[in-house]
């Protein structure tokens, strides 16, 4: 057998330490195009949410549509694959409140920053046009709520997916640096089709967040950074 037939052989991919890795990489792919056709089209421009016929879901239910999605297929599928498959608990995936005093000293850094930069991107035309993804959000207080409520739910699935699954997932056979760049790889292709500017940022995003979710052991801390960024982006262009 010549080395390249080694190299490429299926003895073993699935036992051993091999195992986890692989299936994590097999089934990122499945489930981000699952996804991406299924549940986020309606945050894209290959499918706008005021296309009435999407899946039967009317324009004001589309957004929230997605946001449930997310929630379930990234969020609450992996979860599953971790307690099922893996048969690790949880706080393995950062589920858990890991290291509280840095996690909150992070976020009173992050949170701000999100501020800031939300406020510069709701002055830009293409944020503009692609925000909020409900265009309705701003019609009342009450209304905003549910937006953001809805809002909290995608990025706990979101942040769950990648921080946690892929990259908490990857730590033990990539190391720490590999394992936050391929889930940064990832999470930045997913905002194809969003302004040039937020596909640049979730590069820096990515690895910002990677950086904390491994410091602080915890999920939790850039579930919330992630959650104020969109929502005040959203609040900012209804007030505007």
């Amino acid at each position: 057998m010549s080395r390249l037939d080694g190299s490429l052989s299926l003895r073993g991919l699935l036992s051993g330490d091999r195992r986890k890795p692989t299936l994590i990489l097999l089934w990122a792919p499945l489930v981000l195009t699952t996804w991406r056709y299924y549940a986020a089209r309606v945050l894209f421009a290959g499918e706008p949410a005021s296309r009435p016929g999407f899946l039967g879901v009317p324009d004001h239910a589309a957004p929230l549509y997605s946001f449930l999605s997310t929630f379930i297929l990234l969020g609450l599928v992996s979860l599953a694959f971790v307690t099922l498959v893996f048969r690790e608990p949880l706080a393995k995936s950062g589920l858990t409140l890991g290291d509280w005093r840095f996690g909150l000293k992070a976020l009173a850094v992050m949170a701000p920053v999100a501020v800031v930069l939300s406020a510069v991107a709701a002055r830009i035309p293409a944020f503009q046009a692609q925000y909020p993804l409900y265009r309705g959000a701003g019609a009342s207080v009450s209304t905003f709520l549910v937006h953001a409520t809805g809002y909290l739910a995608y990025y706990v699935g979101f942040e769950i997916f990648f921080r946690g699954f892929v990259q908490f997932g990857l730590r033990e056979s990539f190391g720490d640096w590999n394992a936050i760049l391929v889930q940064t790889a990832l999470s930045c292709l997913v905002h194809i089709g969003k302004p040039s500017g937020e596909i640049y940022g979730a590069i820096v995003g990515g690895l910002v967040f990677g950086i904390v979710a491994f410091r602080s052991r915890s999920l939790l801390y850039v579930i919330l950074a992630h959650w104020i960024l969109g929502v005040s982006l959203d609040l900012f262009i209804c007030l505007g």
